[in-house]
């Protein structure tokens, strides 16, 4: 199964969980004092907030799977579509440990495709993970010159130093 995932910056969290529980008729299914998700059936969406961006509105896009063939068939369309595409492969971020690429959209839009594999219980585990920085998105897209919180860094210094949610 793919489940549609959005990631939004927030400078309210209090005010946000309530207005999207509201909206959703759900409580997140995580929360944490800086980040919360809604793991949605209908429609199937991840839908999380944070507070650790520059500025609040749309951090990123996804798509999420279950399995690791998913994940590989979704990497296959994207390499036969001749998309440049960032692997970070099993890294962490967002209090989950995630198997990811990501893609950037012709506006500078960040697409994170991703299997979670595990639940942790920080918000990113390495270096960088005691910073206040945003989110787990690289840097610089492969395709663009976009500077963005999420667009993938384009060497694996940036990576180890970008900005982390997702």
């Amino acid at each position: 199964m793919k489940r549609f995932h959005v990631h939004l910056h927030v400078t309210d969290l209090a005010k946000n969980i309530s207005f999207y529980s509201a909206l959703f008729g759900q409580e997140p299914t995580r929360t944490e004092t800086d980040y919360a998700k809604w793991m949605l059936a209908d429609p199937p969406v991840n839908f999380a907030i944070s507070t650790r961006g520059a500025s609040t509105g749309l951090d990123h896009l996804g798509l999420q799977v279950d399995s690791a063939d998913d994940l590989q068939a979704l990497k296959a369309g994207a390499r036969a579509a001749d998309l440049a595409l960032l692997d970070e492969g099993e890294t962490t971020c967002c209090y989950a440990r995630s198997d990811k690429y990501w893609v950037t959209d012709p506006q500078g839009i960040a697409w994170e495709q991703f299997q979670t594999l595990d639940s942790i219980p920080v918000f990113r585990e390495g270096p960088g993970s005691t910073s206040a920085s945003a989110c787990c998105t690289p840097v610089t897209a492969p395709s663009s010159t976009a500077q963005t919180c999420c667009a993938p860094s384009a060497t694996p210094l940036d990576r180890a130093q970008s900005r982390c949610c997702g």
